[in-house]
C-alpha cells in the first residue's frame, strides 16, 4: 500500500468538494454511505491537521476515494 504525505489544506478542500458531489446524489446504498463517511472523517482529519499546520498522510486508496468524486 502507498503512502504520500500532502497539503492537508488542501486535501480538505478536495474532501469537502467530493462530500458535495456525493451528497447531491440520491443513492442510498450502503457502499455509497460508507463511502460519504470515509471522506468526512478524512475531511475532518485533513482540516485539523491544516489548523496545525501540518501536513496529512493518505493511503493511495484514500487520494483516489477523494479525486474519483471531485
Amino acid at each position: 500500500m502507498s503512502y504520500a504525505l500532502l497539503d492537508a489544506a488542501r486535501v480538505a478542500k478536495a474532501a469537502e468538494v467530493s462530500l458535495g458531489v456525493l451528497k447531491s446524489v440520491t443513492e442510498t446504498s450502503e457502499a455509497h454511505t460508507r463511502k460519504v463517511i470515509m471522506i468526512e472523517r478524512i475531511e475532518a482529519l485533513a482540516k485539523a491537521a491544516s489548523e496545525s499546520g501540518q501536513g496529512v498522510t493518505l493511503t493511495s486508496e484514500e487520494f483516489w476515494l477523494i479525486s474519483r468524486n471531485w
